[in-house]
């Protein structure tokens, strides 16, 4: 039996708001936000609306890792995924996107968009895994150090 399929998937909390920092920060490879645009994307009314989400270890409860998704009517965008890293390599980050998933059908989102960095070779393995595919690609998008941004696409 995989351990993911009992890692409980649930909306995210201002609770959760110092563990998802905290993962946040031990991953370079992620958006740095400041605990404001957390706050913003926990609240119902900020525009774009975004879907927050959460999943916890199976075995001990912790949080392990977190997916946040702006809604700009059918188009979602994937705007961070990440297992924090004793976590990874469970399945943990696909159960993660399978629940977001859902959650952006419902709200009528019929595709989800991702930019990712070209360097980010594990991150580019899971999204393709997820079944994204690469549309294009954004020269010198990123800063420190510069590099290009793949831009990728996954219909709902």
């Amino acid at each position: 039996m995989n351990p993911s399929s009992d890692a409980p998937v649930r909306r995210m909390t201002l609770a959760d708001l110092d563990s998802v920092v905290e993962i946040a920060e031990s991953l370079p490879s992620l958006p740095q936000w400041p605990r404001s645009a957390w706050l913003t994307a926990l609240n119902p009314q900020s525009t774009p609306l975004r879907i927050a989400l959460v999943v916890e270890d199976p075995i001990d409860g912790v949080l392990a890792g977190f997916a946040v998704a702006s809604l700009l009517g059918a188009q979602a965008e994937l705007e961070a995924i990440a297992v924090a890293n004793p976590f990874q390599r469970r399945g943990l980050a696909r159960r993660l996107f399978a629940a977001l998933a859902a959650e952006l059908r419902a709200a009528q989102a019929t595709e989800t968009i991702l930019e990712v960095r070209d360097s980010n070779q594990p991150a580019l393995a899971l999204y393709r895994r997820l079944g994204f595919l690469e549309t294009g690609r954004r020269a010198r998008y990123y800063r420190s150090p510069v590099e290009d941004a793949v831009l990728m696409r996954l219909w709902l």
